[in-house]
């Protein structure tokens, strides 16, 4: 875990366990320049502070990671990882490293950012 995470930051990736961390540190290797923000349940990754820069969310819950997409409703998803109902944003749960594998998760994620 990078040292240079807020304590807020790291509270939760502690919380949410390896899996968390796994989560955190693969959205980092996407999008290396991500500007991080936190609350009590959420880690926000984002090109700079607030709502309207985010792009993704990740919430540690017992079983899984919850993984949120900014902007995930109107994303190509054609394996059907993204879950919600939201007129704007989706969410991946993710139940264990092997899913972080997934190249249809990573091409998700890639698109995201564009």
């Amino acid at each position: 875990m990078d040292d240079a995470v807020t304590p807020e930051v790291r509270a939760l990736l502690v919380r949410g366990g390896p899996l968390a961390v796994e989560v955190h540190e693969l959205l980092l290797e996407l999008f290396p320049d991500a500007v991080l923000t936190a609350d009590d349940e959420n880690i926000g990754y984002g090109t700079t502070t607030g709502y309207k820069g985010l792009k993704f969310t990740v919430a540690p819950f017992s079983g899984y990671v919850r993984l949120g997409i900014a902007g995930g409703a109107s994303l190509p998803d054609p394996s059907n990882l993204m879950q919600g109902t939201g007129k704007v944003h989706r969410h991946v749960k993710v139940r264990s490293a092997e899913e972080l594998a997934d190249p249809a998760l990573r091409t998700l994620l890639t698109t995201a950012l564009e």
